[in-house]
């Protein structure tokens, strides 16, 4: 993407200085990427790239950048700094400027573009996020009573007692985990645990880590309180697919598991077996690396756990029970309440609850990360929705006409639009607001979205995810990597490997189904 938005809020939110130094470096690092994209392209197309226009358009670049990097080499480091900060700066401003002055030349209305699309945008989002800070609430407050360290000491202790199959039980554990919470981040408190298991019982962690990984992020679209399976409902209600919230996991919960079993058996003898990897034996050598690696315990079965958390846990869960009644028999419902909203009437009530009688405080409840990374969510999807409706409101015509052709024939590679869309903005619920309402414009069939469900997942496919990054921190014999070449990591061939299967079974069982 042009403005690497994503980067600059993780940067923003780990304290960086400048979040924008690394602008300029992305960008240069984008425009080598698509350089070398065009002289491959023009080869296997049998493009003649020295045409005056094209040679000379792609020499000025070139020389640019050459400059632009000559430049920076000839400044010292604080320099170095103080420059590309600024000059990020300019050109983030610059490109917003770009778009107005673009639309001004093609005699666009800029304003009314822009605020007809914050006004879609609005009406899609506050369907969405007055639920999300509900689920937030809840998830949050259920986190400060200490609820969450008693699931995770069930599922150390499953794990401690058949380590031997780890690279099994691992993900499911974070899987359901993900399932009954609603998000992924539930990873940070277990996944050091499955390391250590991996590790004292000399199965390579990388095994176990990296489908775990992709397991708590699998079990978004399979959770009754998660934003991407609300989004999906009333979003598709919206479009005349009436579908409920049991029903769409009665479909994502069988192919979403197909798909997790099959990464865990191709991660079962993934790699070298750690007495027989050179690398990690000549690591095993240096004294502090073996002490830093085996002198540790992560556990949290040595934490008592107070009675008031376990009555948190029968809180939360019969929340999640009355959500799903509440979704099956929608008759039940008060008139004019619809499901959206009973939801966040529940989990606000379950967090009263829990503040009142399992000693949950609010404050603990919005430092924890869950709150932290929820909010931004919260924000991204309003901008998202509105970025989505500026554009398409504009620009639907090209697209209906560009794509009904194959969208008509092949329905399904839809599914490829949402992969590639998730891989860019790091989330699912907002995948789902993006870009389902386009894919119904383009007059895909409800049942066949259904199907294609689980591929809104793909933001495993470049390694910026924080749950990816801390896994490759928690695993302390470093064979869980990033990957030298940024896109051979950990978490490719469980992620593809899932998220295929997964859809192709979803598909399967839509078409059996509907």
């Amino acid at each position: 993407t042009i403005v690497p938005i994503s980067i600059l809020v993780y940067r923003a939110q780990q304290g960086a200085a400048q979040p924008t130094d690394v602008f300029l470096p992305i960008l240069l690092a984008t425009f080598a990427a698509t350089l070398g994209g065009v002289i491959v392209t023009s080869i296997y197309q049998k493009i003649n790239l020295f045409k005056p226009v094209l040679l000379s358009t792609l020499g000025g670049a070139c020389v640019a950048v050459a400059l632009i990097i000559w430049g920076f080499s000839k400044m010292d480091s604080d320099l170095m700094g103080v420059v590309a900060s600024n000059v990020a700066n300019v050109l983030l401003l610059a490109i917003i400027l770009l778009f107005i002055m673009s639309g001004v030349l093609k005699r666009v209305n800029v304003y009314d573009a822009f605020v007809e699309g914050a006004k879609e945008g609005f009406t899609t989002a506050v369907r969405i996020i007055p639920y999300l800070v509900a689920m937030l609430v809840g998830i949050g407050v259920f986190r400060a009573s200490g609820g969450m360290d008693w699931l995770i000491q069930i599922a150390e202790r499953m794990l401690r007692k058949h380590p031997d199959h780890i690279t099994f039980y691992a993900p499911l554990c974070t899987f359901f985990l993900t399932v009954l919470v609603g998000t992924g981040h539930v990873v940070y408190t277990l996944m050091p645990i499955i390391c250590d298991i991996a590790l004292k019982k000399g199965i390579r962690p990388e095994r176990p880590c990296g489908v775990a990984s992709i397991a708590s992020q699998l079990g978004i679209t399979c959770s009754p309180i998660a934003a991407a399976v609300v989004a999906f409902t009333t979003i598709s209600a919206a479009n005349g697919f009436d579908i409920t919230i049991p029903q769409v996991l009665m479909v994502t919960i069988p192919a979403t598991l197909v798909g997790l079993l099959c990464a865990a058996a191709c991660s079962y003898k993934r790699g070298l077996d750690l007495d027989k990897d050179p690398k990690f034996q000549a690591r095993l050598k240096d004294p502090e690396t073996y002490q830093y690696m085996y002198g540790n315990n992560q556990t949290l079965l040595d934490k008592e756990i107070p009675a008031s958390a376990k009555r948190a846990v029968y809180v939360f869960l019969a929340s999640l029970v009355v959500i799903v009644t509440y979704a099956t028999f929608q008759q039940l419902l008060p008139p004019g309440v619809k499901m959206n909203i009973a939801i966040q009437i529940i989990m606000i009530t379950a967090a009263a609850l829990m503040i009142m009688f399992c000693k949950a405080t609010p404050k603990k409840a919005i430092a924890g990360s869950v709150w932290q990374s929820g909010m931004v969510a919260v924000v991204a999807i309003y901008g998202i929705a509105w970025m989505a409706d500026t554009y398409f409101a504009n620009y639907m015509d090209v697209m209906q006409e560009g794509l009904s052709g194959i969208v008509a024939q092949y329905p399904w590679v839809i599914a490829f639009a949402f992969f590639a869309v998730s891989v860019l903005i790091n989330s699912q619920g907002a995948v789902v607001v993006s870009m389902l309402p386009l894919a119904y414009s383009l007059g895909i069939p409800g049942p066949i979205l259904l199907g294609v469900f689980p591929s809104v997942y793909g933001y495993f496919f470049i390694p910026t995810y924080p749950s990816d990054i801390a896994t490759v921190n928690f695993d302390r014999s470093g064979t869980t990597v990033i990957g030298k070449y940024l896109l051979n990591h950990s978490f490719m061939m469980p992620g593809l490997v899932s998220i295929i299967v997964a859809t192709l079974v979803s598909l399967l069982i839509t078409s059996i189904i509907y």
